[in-house]
């Protein structure tokens, strides 16, 4: 029997190399025998650093950059075994799991982070970076990495606005003769975790604000200050990238890439599966596991579980194990998927549910097995 065990990271909680062997350790309790491959995987968000760097090897260092609450953070940042390739994860500058609780709201969080590692990558010789765009904590539409590049922007009264989401609501013009210009010579794409256009209902702060912490008043006054920024700056730089598949990706930097910096907008789980070779390690398994921390109605718009489902021979079995199930997850039974299991034991606080991942996880895929068997 040839297992094949691709998981995504249990945010907050787990990375998925962890969640991996953990799903390994329950099935092989109840199939000790079976053919194992562990796939870690990411689609954009968090361990997409540590994924590439899987796939390539190369180095992985720690810079220091401006946090999401514009304090000193230690961001991780990788590079190819030739220095021509930066693999960057915006969340390590500027993720949701770097904001406490109690201060979570993206009104006040900045990008501004992700923009100084790609200028660290171009200071250290790279050509190409790919940035993985999930898990932030921003709403920014990208404007506090576009400022670290050396874009400016000001009020109405013609003062500098440095770009945490609040300013969005200010913003009146703007100037790029201070951009750094390498950037033009520099290959950029864009690994987006989701699919979602940058504003309207489907858009970056309808689906994601809440659970950034944006209170409900506030996303449509949100939702439409991104909305005229994006005009007045795609009127000044002649681009509208508003309704690009992904735009919408970390808060709406995936939109400000393509304009600020000409990046390409890719699905992150694509390039994944791609340096991975996911598909030709699937096409003989019998059972292929995936697994994220949430699965609801949003995990079929580009997120890794729902990629890995498509790499799986039409016998395979796919089962998802996950943190918990949200609303609208019976969709994915007609995406490839054969039963979803979730991973909390019962209702706790969340502390002690995180604290637990690994063993949760290990336990639940423990009597997954058993029903196979």
């Amino acid at each position: 029997m040839k297992i094949v065990i691709a998981p995504d990271s249990f945010k907050e909680s787990l990375p998925s190399d962890q969640v991996a062997r953990a799903i390994q350790s329950g099935f092989q309790s109840i199939f000790p025998k079976a053919e194992y491959h562990l796939l870690p995987i990411a689609d954009g968000g968090e361990g997409t650093v540590q994924a590439f760097v899987s796939a390539h090897g190369g180095k992985v260092e720690s810079i220091s950059v401006t946090g999401p609450l514009g304090l000193p953070v230690d961001a991780k940042i990788a590079f190819s075994n030739d220095g021509e390739t930066a693999f960057i994860e915006m969340a390590e500058a500027c993720g949701l799991h770097l904001v406490p609780l109690d201060h979570r709201n993206p009104l006040n969080t900045t990008s501004f982070g992700v923009g100084e590692l790609m200028l660290h990558a171009v200071n250290q010789g790279a050509s190409e970076l790919i940035i993985g765009v999930g898990g932030s904590s921003t709403n920014d539409g990208g404007v506090g990495m576009a400022a670290a590049l050396g874009f400016e922007f000001f009020d109405v009264e013609r003062k500098a606005v440095k770009g945490a989401g609040k300013d969005l609501f200010n913003i009146a013009s703007m100037s790029d003769s201070s951009r750094d210009r390498r950037l033009d010579l520099v290959n950029i794409t864009v690994a987006a975790d989701v699919e979602n256009p940058l504003t309207g209902n489907n858009g970056a702060t309808y689906i994601y604000g809440p659970q950034k912490g944006l209170p409900e008043d506030m996303l449509d006054e949100m939702d439409k200050a991104m909305c005229r920024f994006y005009q007045m700056a795609g009127n000044y730089l002649g681009m509208d990238v508003s309704c690009l598949p992904g735009s919408g990706a970390g808060g709406g930097i995936g939109a400000g890439l393509v304009l600020f910096t000409g990046a390409k907008l890719k699905k992150g789980i694509e390039l994944m599966l791609e340096h991975l070779k996911v598909k030709e390690i699937c096409k003989d398994a019998d059972i292929v596991i995936v697994g994220e921390g949430k699965m609801d109605r949003q995990t079929i718009f580009g997120k890794a579980p729902s990629g890995v489902a498509k790499c799986a021979p039409p016998k395979a079995k796919v089962i998802a194990i996950c943190g918990s199930v949200g609303e609208g997850s019976e969709v994915l039974y007609d995406h490839g998927f054969d039963a979803i299991f979730p991973t909390i034991p019962a209702i706790l606080p969340i502390e002690n549910i995180l604290g637990g991942a690994f063993k949760n996880i290990e336990s639940t895929s423990r009597n997954v097995a058993a029903l196979l068997r």
